[in-house]
């Protein structure tokens, strides 16, 4: 990494600091802001020795609205003219930042509107879920700097489609090209499907090693891809409330420069430690895609056919938990594979469930093993396979007998 690369953080209202730049300084501007949730924020570490919070509480939102304006004015100013600034909101902020960039940048200078996709779990709420967040995407001027990219190509994408060229018709339909002679002609380099305005990047899991305990902290992933996307190497990088230094961390990882701005004295700090120290997680999901995770046993499929459950991808001990408690108990379930004994499967349950607090253990037994210990806390159960199984094992003659027999009763 070149070491003449500058990183600044600056503690005070990003108003105020932005007034001593210079204008048209920067490449490249990205904010996440107040979102305008009526709420205090906090969060502390993961050791519990430090406490980090912030208000996001306004008297109306035509105070947030002139908050956000005077502040997004000033950064168009300083904002080179081939540069780009990203605003990230969700949906109680969303509208009002979208007219604010509408006015300060103009509508014909919006570029996406970038939907961050992720998964997170919550029963809190009476509603659909929320999953995703907005990131509002505008050039100041029509000669900006973008560096295209490319992901897979879908599944279900017809392999002619990567192979052969295409070209539009007099109606302006896409066709297949042909040479003079009637024959296909073969596409050049495919890079594969230009990036789209919908992201799937993983949310920071409590676990994650850049997780700091700063509320509102987003991934590394994201903040590089943003990045990488609307500057070059030795581009300088604002984020005019930096919080915990995301993307300063991100500008020193991709080689940019960068300036921080937080009101925040620990703000700050924290963000100028990352900068020292800078810890990416490596994130699973994103190396292996999602459907790594989505390859389930056919055996183990078979087995649980007709149960009222949701299968379970990560674990060597469990299958499936059942939707529905049973006593007020977590049904965890596992189906003793073809390769296992009886007492094999029910140990690695076991030890699966060992720090599942409040569970009741379902053993599906698919052989016809005998075991002799004592699982009284497991249930086991016959699969209706091994069930069928045993039906087939009679012999045909008294099974064929006891058909007729009931017949003639009928």
């Amino acid at each position: 990494m070149p070491q003449s690369n500058s990183h600044k953080i600056y503690l005070g209202d990003c108003l105020e600091v932005m007034k001593e730049f210079e204008t048209e300084r920067f490449d490249l501007i990205y904010l996440d802001p107040p979102f305008f949730t009526g709420r205090d924020h906090s969060l502390s570490t993961r050791n519990g020795e430090k406490f980090y919070q912030f208000s996001d509480i306004w008297e109306s939102e035509k105070d947030y609205f002139n908050f956000m304006r005077c502040r997004i004015y000033e950064m168009r100013r300083i904002l080179k003219a081939t540069g780009s600034i990203f605003v990230h909101c969700d949906s109680k902020a969303s509208h009002c930042i979208r007219n604010i960039l509408d006015d300060v940048f103009g509508k014909d200078r919006f570029r996406s509107e970038i939907i961050w996709h992720y998964k997170r779990w919550s029963n809190s709420r009476n509603g659909l879920l929320p999953q995703h967040q907005n990131i509002f995407y505008y050039s100041k001027t029509n000669d900006f700097k973008f560096n295209k990219e490319y992901t897979d190509y879908s599944a279900t994408t017809n392999v002619d489609q990567i192979l052969q060229k295409r070209k539009r018709d007099d109606r302006g339909k896409a066709i297949y090209a042909k040479d003079s002679d009637g024959n296909l002609i073969s596409c050049d380099e495919k890079k594969g499907v230009p990036l789209g305005d919908v992201w799937e990047i993983p949310f920071l899991n409590p676990k994650a090693q850049e997780r700091t305990g700063y509320p509102t902290q987003k991934p590394l992933t994201l903040l590089e891809r943003i990045i990488n996307l609307a500057s070059e190497e030795g581009d300088e990088v604002l984020d005019p409330f930096c919080g915990s230094g995301t993307t300063c961390v991100a500008a020193k990882l991709t080689n940019r420069n960068s300036v921080g701005i937080d009101v925040s004295g620990d703000a700050v700090e924290l963000a100028n430690n990352r900068l020292a120290t800078p810890v990416k997680t490596q994130s699973a999901l994103l190396q292996k895609g999602e459907g790594a995770y989505k390859v389930f046993d056919q055996w183990v499929d078979a087995h649980l056919v007709g149960i009222d459950c949701n299968r379970v991808a990560r674990n060597g001990g469990i299958d499936a938990i059942l939707k529905k408690n049973l006593s007020g108990r977590i049904g965890l379930i596992r189906v003793q594979r073809e390769n296992e004994s009886v007492s094999e499967a029910v140990y690695a349950l076991l030890k699966a469930a060992k720090t599942k607090n409040n569970s009741q253990m379902i053993l599906i037994k698919t052989s016809d093993d005998l075991f002799e210990d004592d699982f009284g806390n497991v249930y086991i159960f016959n699969s209706p396979a091994l069930e069928i199984k045993r039906l087939e094992s009679y012999k045909k003659p008294n099974l064929q007998k006891t058909i007729l027999q009931m017949t003639e009763i009928r």
